[in-house]
């Protein structure tokens, strides 16, 4: 294994050296060995041997290139270290001359190359530089903020980063990279259709063990909801852009900063039937940049811990109460709407709501009533929302705010998130009328 290009006679060193290995590769296994691509998005079934294709890439970059620094990394270091051995057995089986020493988590040869693995904490990884093969390895779930810290390592050497995993829901930068990465990234997907291995009738009982929607994530690379999802028919209550009935306008805020400042509002029909029409949702902004997106004729209810920004919204005539933060009770309330067909969200309003949904979950093997906290502000929007018009269905009852009267409204199609039509004039004997009261500078 000499310093070769990508051309016929790595083609031909990688066959070589897997078949000296007792392997003989599938197709997709030569298409990743022989890609000369930056960065590639390995998405494959369980058992279909991209550890094995993975590990013996490394060892070819590594004796192939003098020089050459490759990072495996994973979500826990006990999946880093199987790859790493995998890829330590290969050296020793069929290059064990380029070996000059070996620890529990280095590799060094003696063209001064290096097979490095590392656990997942980015203080320990921040440490490395000029890197020119990354490996992220079970790639789905790997925190996102793991991603940020070692894609800068390949920029000095402009390395090569492979990420290789099976899909673990609709999440995460192994998600989005493979829906939205566009041309930065090559995708090799790797169902169970094309692993000879696996028999049909192990297949068919995973089948029935698993379930359907777990068992084409595990082995069809279909990037399905959670398992253990908050709200699993949330997307029943989509439905086509129409006009609005007549009725009440209520929202539900959940402040933040850093995190998303969440917004959802929609109207209150007479039959008692929730329609989102409309969200504000964005990171970094200060409260003046909220109060122009929100619109005033809407009845809100924020988060209660938010009584300093609820006093701010109201100082600029935006209608604020404190909700309910009772979070289990408040779930149960949006679940029961669902079930009943009580909540509709106009497609094309609500985009961030909808994407929440198909995220927010209870931790896996966990009996834990508490959700994960993550993915949830404008459904904890909503929840604040519910909790209060609901009040009188939900298990802790209390007193709820005073609903204010009805009020027609005009028809709207929401190809943008609709409006409210601009509050009523108060009169002008009131103590919200600004000009009766003298500011204290």
């Amino acid at each position: 294994m000499s310093d070769l290009p990508r051309d016929k006679n790595f083609h031909d060193s990688a066959l070589g050296t897997m078949r000296a290995l007792g392997m003989e590769p599938d197709p997709w296994q030569m298409d990743v060995l022989t890609s000369n691509h930056k960065r590639i998005l390995l998405n494959c079934c369980r058992q279909a041997g991209k550890s094995t294709t993975v590990a013996l890439l490394s060892v070819l970059e590594a004796v192939g290139r003098a020089g050459t620094k490759v990072l495996i990394v994973a979500r826990v270091f006990r999946q880093a270290r199987l790859l790493f051995k995998t890829a330590a057995s290969f050296l020793e089986r069929v290059g064990q001359r380029f070996l000059k020493r070996q620890t529990i988590q280095e590799l060094n040869l003696v063209n001064q190359s290096q097979i490095i693995c590392l656990p997942c904490k980015e203080e320990t990884i921040r440490g490395y530089a000029d890197v020119q093969l990354m490996v992220i390895d079970e790639a789905a779930r790997v925190p996102d903020d793991l991603f940020r810290s070692v894609s800068p390592m390949l920029a000095v050497s402009d390395g090569r980063m492979i990420c290789l995993s099976t899909p673990y829901g609709r999440r995460g930068f192994f998600y989005h990279a493979w829906a939205q990465g566009g041309d930065d990234w090559q995708r090799i997907e790797v169902p169970v259709t094309q692993v000879p291995r696996i028999s049909q009738a192990f297949l068919d009982r995973a089948r029935r063990e698993m379930g359907e929607s777990w068992f084409r994530q595990e082995f069809h690379c279909s990037f399905e909801a959670l398992e253990g999802l908050v709200y699993p028919n949330f997307a029943r209550c989509v439905v086509p852009a129409t006009d609005l009935p007549p009725g009440r306008w209520f929202g539900g805020i959940d402040f933040g900063l850093r995190n998303p400042f969440a917004a959802v509002w929609g109207v209150l029909d007479r039959d008692d039937v929730l329609w989102l029409a409309g969200e504000h949702y964005a990171r970094d902004k200060p409260m003046a940049y909220h109060v122009q997106h929100l619109p005033r004729a809407v009845t809100w209810y924020g988060d209660p811990a938010g009584a300093r920004e609820i006093r701010e919204l109201r100082y600029n005539g935006i209608a604020v109460r404190k909700g309910d933060n009772a979070r289990r009770p408040g779930i149960a309330a949006v679940r029961a709407r669902i079930e009943a067909g009580a909540l509709k969200v106009l497609a094309g309003t609500c985009p961030n709501l909808l994407a929440e949904a198909q995220l927010y979950r209870y931790e896996p093997d966990s009996d834990s009533e508490e959700p994960v906290n993550e993915n949830n502000h404008a459904l904890d929007a909503l929840r604040y929302l519910i909790s209060k018009l609901d009040w009188r269905g939900m298990a802790r009852l209390r007193k709820g705010d005073p609903i204010p009267p009805p009020t027609d409204l005009p028809s709207a199609t929401p190809a943008t998130p609709v409006q409210p039509p601009p509050p009523k004039p108060r009169k002008w004997l009131s103590i919200y009328n600004e000009e009766l009261w003298t500011r204290i500078v």
